[in-house]
């Protein structure tokens, strides 16, 4: 997986939410600002150099998605976020709470998909 920073992983997953309800998998700008609760310049930044690493299809003042590349990015990350997720609560036995969601939202950036492999084991 290449390596991006945390906020542009957290675009790629944003993206790939929101996609996941729209024909042909397009989404606006403005409806990655407001899931993000970013200013929509921020978003523009975000999205040249999203589309410098071909992680997105899209010109400006239009509609973009994920190319197959981001979206393979945004599904490992994903499952990162899930395995972590169950690992706490199945196997640690923690309680389901938003605290546990933002952890593994945090941990989904810095673990390798080796370490993913072996929590997944465990269960």
């Amino acid at each position: 997986m290449e390596n991006l920073n945390i906020r542009q992983e957290d675009y790629i997953k944003a993206i790939y939410f929101l996609s996941k309800h729209k024909k042909g998998g397009w989404v606006s700008n403005t409806e990655i600002s407001h899931y993000l609760n970013v200013k929509p310049s921020s978003v523009t930044s975000m999205l040249v150099k999203l589309r410098e690493k071909n992680l997105i299809e899209w010109r400006p003042r239009k509609s973009l998605r994920l190319t197959e590349k981001g979206r393979e990015m945004a599904r490992t990350l994903i499952k990162k976020y899930k395995v972590l997720r169950n690992f706490f609560i199945n196997i640690l036995h923690i309680d389901d709470s938003p605290k546990i969601n933002e952890l593994c939202c945090k941990l989904e950036h810095l673990v390798t998909m080796e370490i993913t492999k072996a929590l997944e084991d465990l269960n």
